[in-house]
């Protein structure tokens, strides 16, 4: 099934469970079938109804979100990387996380079901805003923020244009918090330096090429064909005029992290291909008191490729943060 067949799964029922918030609107999915996952040995067996809303973002962007589990729990708000969309964090919507916690996930700006607009991607205040609109349209209360990746800029952006006071912790996973320097260079792997002028160009040849091998990059051990196609096909939906601006921010977080005093855990595939583990190295030596936990054997993906261990570090960070 592709990506296009996957998003289009929704029952166009208003949900009885609806949040008022504004601008937003509901759409129910039910049962939770883009969710299925070919490789999961054990699925969860309790399917998981997904309430769909579109939340206007920053500049008036139309931001698409996935919502599910205990609409009264305690919220965990997933943020995705480069070029990705909430399907990253289906082993974690289809978990046991949903039976104590609300899981939130949007599609950022320029990706998945969300507006993408041109020249929308270079202010860091547009991305701030973006998740402040998600958690104030949801009354999500206190979440705690995970962030993979080009998520953990985003993340960044937030704490620095909103202030730590609205979240209860946040997760960085394979997380990259600088761009646009030397240094930030520098703590990407070989192999996604390579590929960055491929993904930051317009040219559709060189563009596919490109995003092909960087899907091959996200997990250390090789996925299902099923899996590497219905990842691709997401990726496939982000214009490259959005990667290329996303891809030549400069920015730096340091300052940011610097003054966090909520709990912060930093998660890293030491086999990570994409965002080296120097870069959570780096992280946890500027946030006070910031926990670690490294994956042997495991690459950018650690939600994905050791799902068990991560969901259940997750929840168990989380109890620490509320």
């Amino acid at each position: 099934m592709m990506m296009d067949e996957l998003l289009s799964l929704f029952v166009q029922t208003p949900s009885p469970m609806a949040r008022s918030g504004q601008g937003s609107t509901v759409t129910v999915l039910e049962p939770p079938v883009a969710w299925s996952d070919p490789e999961d040995e054990v699925p969860f067996s309790e399917p998981i109804p997904l309430r769909v809303h579109s939340i206007e973002g920053g500049g008036g962007v139309s931001l698409r979100v996935y919502d599910a589990g205990d609409l009264y729990g305690p919220p965990l708000f997933f943020v995705h990387g480069f070029s990705q969309c909430h399907l990253s964090w289906r082993r974690q919507f289809q978990s046991a996380l949903g039976l104590g916690f609300r899981l939130v996930a949007l599609d950022l700006r320029g990706h998945g079901h969300s507006d993408k607009p041109r020249g929308a991607y270079g202010d860091g205040r547009l991305w701030a805003h973006d998740l402040q609109s998600v958690i104030s349209a949801l009354e999500l209360e206190r979440p705690l923020l995970v962030a993979w990746s080009y998520g953990g800029l985003v993340v960044s952006d937030y704490l620095r244009y909103y202030g730590q006071e609205r979240v209860a912790g946040v997760h960085f996973v394979s997380a990259m918090v600088k761009s646009g320097s030397e240094e930030a260079f520098g703590l990407l792997a070989p192999e996604m330096r390579s590929l960055l002028p491929g993904l930051l160009t317009e040219e559709r040849t060189t563009s596919r090429a490109s995003l092909e091998s960087f899907v091959s990059l996200l997990h250390h051990q090789p996925v299902m064909a099923e899996t590497w196609r219905r990842v691709l096909a997401y990726n496939e939906l982000v214009p490259a005029y959005v990667r290329e601006i996303m891809g030549t921010r400069a920015v730096d977080n340091d300052d940011v992290l610097h003054r966090l005093t909520v709990p912060v855990l930093v998660t890293h595939g030491l086999e990570d291909r994409v965002v080296l583990p120097a870069s959570g190295r780096q992280i946890a030596s500027v946030v006070p008191g910031a926990l670690v936990s490294f994956y042997p054997g495991v690459g950018h993906s650690p939600f994905w490729e050791d799902s068990r261990r991560f969901n259940r570090e997750l929840a168990a960070f989380a109890a620490r943060c509320w």
